[in-house]
């Protein structure tokens, strides 16, 4: 097997490696995405993107996460994806199809991209929960890990901007330890299909802090559609209006709901550079790790 090209891209520091499928067909296992997305025996990325084409729209996006499994939606993949596609045909606007539907992306001028990644949900079907709750208020606590008798954090906002979001708005995010409670929170029973998780602070009338841990990827640097809930949750808890800037780890990204329930994300896009692997190496790195864990059971 010839060695695979690819790009690695990031927005904000949420990396990826893009896979071009548009002339050749390429098909990933589980395993061979757990082992492109790893970070000391691979290439390193929060999610694998790969290109195909589609009569729907200028590119198929399909989304990896690092864990292998495959999602609808990724804010910051589809700005990176709509600036390539935008400069390979030479336009200012290009529409990108994904699991969650078709987006559409322009060049919103120095640097920063703008993609509408459509409708907000809120229904609790559509976040989904495995029970009806009142996504506003979910009535839903995290315990202290090590500590069940003091609570954390609780009453988040659920909301599905592309792929489930719930919302912690708290006074002082920095005392949350995301790293143990985010994988706890997301694998809980309420969420059938796992769910994203953030921590935001209002800090002013259009200002929000927020740090993030991605269902299938971990802590983030950034996360465009916790971006989006963000802004959802703080606006439906009537706590600012509909458009702000959210401040995460990596960076600012701009975001607007507008009364037509589509919310429109802005940000950069970089291209970091280019290569080339042989998934063979990479899978037999996996595999060697694989049996030496098993050996040392």
């Amino acid at each position: 097997m010839s060695k695979q090209p690819f790009i690695k891209m990031h927005g904000l520091g949420n990396d990826f490696v893009v896979l071009d499928a548009r002339k050749d067909a390429i098909d990933l296992e589980p395993l061979e995405v757990k082992s492109i997305a790893d970070r000391h025996l691979g290439i390193g990325c929060d999610q694998v993107i790969v290109l195909k084409n589609t009569p729907k729209a200028d590119v198929f996006m399909q989304i990896f996460n690092a864990d292998g499994s495959e999602v609808s939606a990724c804010g910051n993949a589809s700005r990176c994806i709509a600036a390539r596609v935008m400069k390979e045909k030479k336009r200012d606007h290009i529409t990108l199809e994904t699991k969650a539907g078709v987006l559409d992306a322009y060049d919103g001028g120095e640097g920063l991209i703008t993609v509408d990644m459509g409708p907000v949900k809120t229904d609790w079907q559509d976040i989904p929960l495995s029970e009806e709750r009142d996504t506003l208020h979910l009535g839903f606590q995290v315990a202290q890990p090590g500590d069940a008798g003091k609570v954390l954090m609780g009453d988040p906002v659920a909301v599905n901007v592309g792929n489930p979001h719930v919302v912690f708005i708290v006074g002082m995010p920095e005392v949350v330890d995301l790293a143990k409670v985010g994988p706890l929170i997301e694998t809980a029973p309420l969420f059938p299909e796992r769910v994203n998780v953030s921590v935001i602070q209002i800090v002013g009338d259009d200002l929000i802090k927020a740090k993030v841990w991605e269902r299938g990827a971990g802590l983030t640097d950034a996360c465009g559609t916790a971006a989006c809930a963000a802004l959802v949750a703080a606006h439906r808890r009537g706590m600012m209006g509909r458009s702000g800037v959210v401040i995460l780890p990596g960076g600012p990204l701009g975001v607007l709901w507008r009364e037509d329930n589509h919310i429109l994300l802005t940000g950069p896009a970089s291209t970091a550079y280019e290569g080339s692997f042989d998934i063979r190496a990479l899978l037999m790195g996996q595999l060697e790790r694989m049996r030496s864990v098993g050996e040392g059971a």
